[in-house]
């Protein structure tokens, strides 16, 4: 399909756009400049991620996922769990990256798996993929070397099935196809037109052509665009990473990478999903405003939070792992004892002691699995 820009229908959205416009600019400074800036960028990991998932039809609780992000899962993950730390990862990834690397050929390749990754590749673009140490310790994980294993072991067996399956056919072969991806290997969808190069090609297109709009017009658009092409089926949810990657390739929020789920999830569904551009153009434009809106009641929220725990560990000594502490509260949602003791090189009791120094809220009231929190 063709998606066509009709300027002539923009003239309305002028009034979301600049309300949309010095809402992210007021967010960019503050996070640049807060002293909590860092741990809001890493906090917004976990609600951008719930709120891909959300905006999906999918119900992911953010301490189910800051839990399984830990390897400290108290339960089996489930389908969508696994899904939303996998928009934590991405998200993770990009954020590690070159501002424009995301949008690039190259990043669209490494984060579709798709031919892309070859295709215009300049001869120093490897050097704007983020390094394998930022990209969330994956090769540290407990289970790697046995998940490794157990993949090898997969590899094999469909190989060996392959190899008789092709033998007991006895049909002649058919006439080579152009190599494209097959992003469904089991059959599931059966729809053998699905070219999801193609789209996105298509939807590369339109970054060009938005270059001249404002940032937060041409990422609407952009986000529209993806909506309406839907490039991949499993992955649809890259859109709204991908729009935030253009936000911060075009210096409207550089300071982090732009949570822009966490406002979409405000905006109902009729207004996401309408048939008229504009409307659906004035929706994602709201959405960025009230993603803004929500940052900066949460800054404010965890620079209160600083200033209180400071008063209570100020005079202690300076090898004190209180400020440790304080900082790792600040990034995650939510903490339990044994997250602390990893973190820090305790033990549980000692992680219990420390918490109770800083004074921060408990937030689940019960015996066993203790969690406390920034509210």
């Amino acid at each position: 399909m063709r998606y066509d820009i009709d300027a002539t229908t923009l003239q309305t959205l002028l009034p979301t756009i600049a309300g949309a416009e010095d809402a992210l600019a007021r967010l960019d400074e503050r996070v640049a400049r807060s002293p909590v800036g860092q741990g809001f960028a890493a906090r917004s990991h976990f609600f951008d991620a719930v709120g891909a998932l959300w905006v999906a039809g999918e119900l992911v609780h953010v301490e189910d996922l800051v839990l399984h992000d830990a390897h400290m899962d108290s339960r089996a993950p489930s389908h969508e769990l696994t899904i939303a730390h996998s928009v934590l990862r991405t998200r993770r990834r990009i954020e590690t990256a070159d501002p424009g690397w995301a949008l690039s050929p190259a990043g669209l390749g490494a984060l579709t798996a798709s031919m892309l990754e070859g295709e215009e590749r300049a001869p120093g673009a490897e050097t704007n993929a983020p390094s394998r140490e930022a990209d969330d310790e994956d090769d540290q994980a407990p289970l790697a070397a046995e998940i490794a294993e157990l993949d090898a072991l997969l590899a094999r067996s469909q190989r060996l099935l392959d190899r008789h399956v092709g033998k007991a056919i006895t049909e002649p072969p058919t006439e080579a196809v152009p190599s494209q991806r097959n992003d469904d290997p089991f059959g599931l969808f059966g729809d053998d037109e699905w070219n999801e190069e193609e789209r996105i090609q298509e939807w590369r297109g339109l970054i060009p052509l938005v270059e001249e709009l404002p940032p937060t017009l041409a990422t609407a658009i952009l986000f529209d665009a993806w909506e309406r092409i839907e490039p991949l089926r499993r992955q649809h949810w890259l859109g709204g990473l991908l729009i935030a990657s253009s936000l911060r390739a075009r210096g409207k929020v550089a300071s982090h990478l732009f949570s822009f789920h966490t406002g979409l999830k405000q905006i109902r569904h009729e207004r996401r999903r309408a048939r008229n551009r504009v409307t659906r153009l004035q929706a994602f434009l709201d959405a960025m405003r009230e993603s803004a809106v929500i940052g900066l009641k949460e800054i404010d929220r965890l620079s209160l939070a600083r200033t209180q725990m400071e008063l209570r560990f100020r005079g202690r000594r300076s090898n004190s792992s209180l400020p440790q502490l304080a900082d790792f509260i600040l990034s995650r949602p939510m903490v339990s004892a044994a997250m602390v003791a990893r973190e820090l090189g305790v033990t549980q009791r000692g992680a219990l002691n420390l918490i109770n120094e800083v004074g921060i809220r408990e937030i689940t009231g019960r015996g066993r699995y203790r969690a406390w929190g920034i509210i």
